[in-house]
């Protein structure tokens, strides 16, 4: 009998992943039925097989986003395009999606390096940081601020109110979910006040072109592009920032990987696609059955849950060879970090960029890379984010 823990609550990742119980989860009931939830609702299906859940992501008609990608039901305050089905997703979707083409993206290399060069100008002289504050997290706060037309000065309060968001189960960001909702509230005053000065004044940004686009014939109403400027500010950054922090943990627990990496850059994009399938940043999303179906053997009802474990497929005997060891040269790396099908991340081209060049540059500077003090996880079973790493280091 498999003793499986409520996923949906945020203990159960205290100790990060719990990559055994999956394994056997995979072996002996790959769509698990767990009877209620922490949120009080009746329960869910756990998916952990790489093909099921593939075979779910790409059945949007059957299986709804538009419940929610989360194991707790939202009330409509909230409209986002990742909690929306097909048409309407593709036609949000194709907002924003000519910014983060590979064409787009590629082109914004040589300034993301100058923005490399400067957060680590701002470290290197103190031979230690907190890498995920003062370094990783800076990147992609930066960048997508400037997609957003954000000013530099408001880069950290987004900072603030990604992790009281994100972090709303974490005791360090925030204690209560009121206040996960009043950061929410703030963002959308702030964008609201970005709105209107681009309305007025059009300019050659991510923003200009969500307010200045139609989807059905209507231009988005204020609920909407809110809903969109969170996703993309909160989106943007959070898993960006925990992708680099988890790469680097990687590096320093294998330091041979770590050297034959500053000696050949060519290895880089290799380590992040792994880094990338070891330690996924998202831990699941969810999708709701609009009708009766059967996976794996067991039947699925309309309305039931069904939570898919990334982490889980990306480490799926029947796709990885060896899939807990952490292995930069597989020659395939299929894995499902960044979800399949409808919403495959917009923004993976983009991430992967930002990771390279940061790393990059942390290879090219910084030396004799050690942890100076404990690491901080993010308490939370939705993201598997890191707070706090405490580094020593000399300068290149």
């Amino acid at each position: 009998m498999i003793e499986v823990p409520d996923v949906s609550h945020p203990d159960s990742f205290s100790e990060g992943f719990p990559h055994e119980v999956f394994r056997e989860l995979r072996r002996e009931a790959p769509v698990y039925w767990h009877e209620g939830d922490a949120t009080g609702g009746p329960g869910y299906w756990i998916v952990s097989r790489y093909r099921t859940i593939r075979t779910i992501s790409r059945q949007p008609t059957l299986f709804s986003s538009a419940s929610g990608t989360s194991v707790e039901d939202r009330g409509l305050e909230f409209v986002s395009m990742i909690d929306m089905d097909p048409p309407g997703h593709r036609r949000y979707r194709a907002l924003v999606s000519g910014g983060f083409t590979p064409r787009a993206i590629a082109s914004q290399e040589p300034h993301h390096r100058e923005i490399v060069a400067s957060i680590l100008d701002g470290v290197i002289d103190r031979g230690q940081c907190d890498f995920v504050v003062d370094v990783a997290a800076e990147l992609p706060l930066r960048v997508i601020a400037e997609l957003l037309g954000v000013p530099q000065s408001a880069c950290h309060d987004i900072f603030d109110w990604s992790n009281r968001m994100i972090g709303s189960q974490d005791p360090e960001y925030v204690v209560s979910a009121d206040e996960a909702s009043s950061a929410a509230q703030e963002m959308f005053v702030f964008a609201n006040g970005l709105a209107e000065d681009r309305l007025a004044s059009p300019r050659e940004d991510l923003m200009s072109t969500i307010l200045q686009g139609e989807v059905d014939g209507s231009r988005l109403n204020t609920l909407e592009f809110d809903s969109f400027f969170l996703l993309l500010a909160v989106a943007g950054n959070e898993t960006t920032r925990n992708l680099i922090s988890h790469g680097l943990l990687l590096l320093l627990e294998h330091p041979d990987v770590l050297e034959r990496l500053r000696a050949d850059r060519s290895l880089v994009p290799a380590a992040i696609e792994e880094m990338l399938r070891f330690r996924s940043p998202v831990y699941y999303m969810r999708r709701t059955a609009l009708g009766d179906t059967e996976l794996e053997g067991q039947p699925i009802r309309k309305g039931d849950k069904l939570l898919m474990y990334y982490p889980s497929a990306n480490r799926d005997e029947d796709v990885f060879e060896r899939p807990d060891v952490f292995d930069i040269d597989r020659p395939e790396n299929p894995h499902l970090a960044f979800g399949i099908g409808e919403h495959f991340c917009i923004g993976t081209h983009l991430a992967r960029l930002e990771t390279r060049v940061m790393f990059e540059g942390v290879l090219e500077r910084l030396r004799d890379l050690e942890l100076a003090g404990p690491i901080a996880y993010l308490r939370s079973n939705l993201i598997d984010g890191v707070k706090h790493i405490p580094l020593k280091f000399t300068a290149a």
